[in-house]
């Protein structure tokens, strides 16, 4: 039989009620049950705060060990006078383009697999000068701290091939070839065979074929693999003017797709001329609120929301994300919010909304230049500056207005 409390009351009178059940835990050995889990509640929250400290203060220590170790090697004796020098764009620090200086460093060597390339030119990306300024913060937790921990920049070159390893096979001496490698604001590189470098089209100069790789794999894999492009499709390119724009339009129409392109007025014509079969002048539309649906949206600017561009969507629409900020938008995160929000919101929307980020590779840059060939696609450039006028280059791509790619060559270019 069930123990009676004293003072219970019976039923209705739960005032009365629970006193008499508070009186009864304090009681000794009432209660216990009660007692004994707020006993194990107390414990766990006590040893959850401890642990919780601990790893804060240990995540602390490691923040501040790597960095006070984070350097590069700027400061190392040698480093700008070595036996065999090039020229070459380093970044000491990170900052504005007025960090950029040409420096002599170590001409590489190449090893038994790859190719020692003299660049003939290089393009700049909005990669670059993320790099450059080490923004959004959270980037700077791989590529070093307090400085860059890799003093070279630039990914985008075309040149001719200057030597070659023993294992080359594809390659030889004089060969025109364009690619992507680090550190490419420089006289030379060295890449993998195996990596993303190919044979140049015939049918361009090295300026035009440095401005391929990054927006042109970008546009490539995120028009074939992401929105599977086909006849027909309706895709909307956000930012159509730009470097990966510009290549978005082309190869979008190369797949047959019906293309409209968002740009501003005084690049209404150029993205006609690529191609697209609308055109829309942000400065007088708003390509969310008309009454237009698509297919595709392949966002290179990002400045319009989610919600917004799901409205220009049709329900099983793809939302493409790509890039968008410009350097004064970056802070801890910078554009990352919204990449995230994509990707929330992709699991509650009948739209695919998501960000993309290509991969340099060799066969992409070959079928590329097979485009490129074919007249299907040409590389569109918008100014020229040599190696030394860097910071210019940079400071003009940082003002997001660029039409198509800028271009860095180097002192002695050879036209194709």
């Amino acid at each position: 039989m069930a123990k009676k409390v004293a003072g219970w009351n019976g039923p209705r009178n739960s005032r009365k009620n629970g006193r008499a059940l508070r009186e009864y835990a304090l009681r000794p050995g009432g209660g216990t049950v009660a007692k004994r889990r707020r006993g194990i509640v107390r414990r766990l929250l006590r040893w959850t705060g401890i642990v919780l400290g601990a790893g804060l203060l240990l995540g602390c220590a490691a923040f501040a060990v790597a960095y006070v170790r984070s350097d590069n090697v700027c400061d190392e004796p040698g480093t700008f006078s070595p036996a065999h020098p090039m020229e070459a764009v380093v970044h000491c620090a990170y900052g504005p383009p007025d960090v950029l200086r040409l420096e002599h460093v170590a001409k590489p060597v190449p090893e038994e697999g790859q190719l020692l390339v003299r660049v003939r030119a290089a393009s700049l990306n909005p990669l670059d000068w993320h790099i450059i300024r080490g923004t959004p913060y959270f980037m700077r937790m791989m590529a070093g701290l307090r400085k860059p921990k890799d003093i070279q920049v630039g990914v985008d070159f075309a040149g001719t091939v200057e030597a070659v390893g023993s294992k080359v096979t594809r390659f030889k001496p004089g060969d025109a070839v364009f690619g992507g490698r680090d550190g490419a604001f420089a006289e030379y590189l060295t890449v993998s065979e195996d990596r993303a470098v190919t044979a140049m089209p015939t049918n361009i100069t090295f300026p035009q074929a440095a401005g391929i790789p990054v927006a042109g794999i970008t546009a490539l894999q995120a028009l074939r693999d992401r929105a599977q492009a086909r006849p027909g499709q309706r895709i909307l390119i956000n930012g159509a003017s730009g470097g990966v724009g510009t290549f978005a339009v082309q190869i979008a129409k190369a797949y047959g797709a019906r293309v409209t392109a968002v740009c501003s007025t005084r690049n209404v014509d150029l993205v006609r001329s690529l191609g697209a079969d609308d055109v829309i002048d942000y400065k007088k539309e708003d390509f969310t609120q008309g009454d237009r649906k698509f297919d595709v949206i392949l966002d290179n600017v990002g400045n319009r929301s989610l919600a917004e561009c799901r409205r220009a969507l049709v329900p099983d629409g793809k939302y493409i994300l790509i890039g968008g900020g410009g350097p004064q938008d970056q802070g801890i995160i910078g554009p990352m919010w919204k990449v995230l929000g994509a990707a929330v919101k992709d699991r509650f929307v009948s739209q695919d909304m998501r960000f993309f980020m290509a991969s340099m590779n060799g066969k992409d840059l070959t079928a590329l230049a097979g485009l490129i060939q074919s007249g299907k696609v040409t590389p569109v450039i918008d100014r020229q500056y040599p190696l030394a006028q860097v910071r210019e280059a940079v400071a003009y791509l940082e003002e997001g207005h660029a039409r198509g790619k800028v271009i860095l060559t180097t002192e002695e270019p050879e036209a194709r």
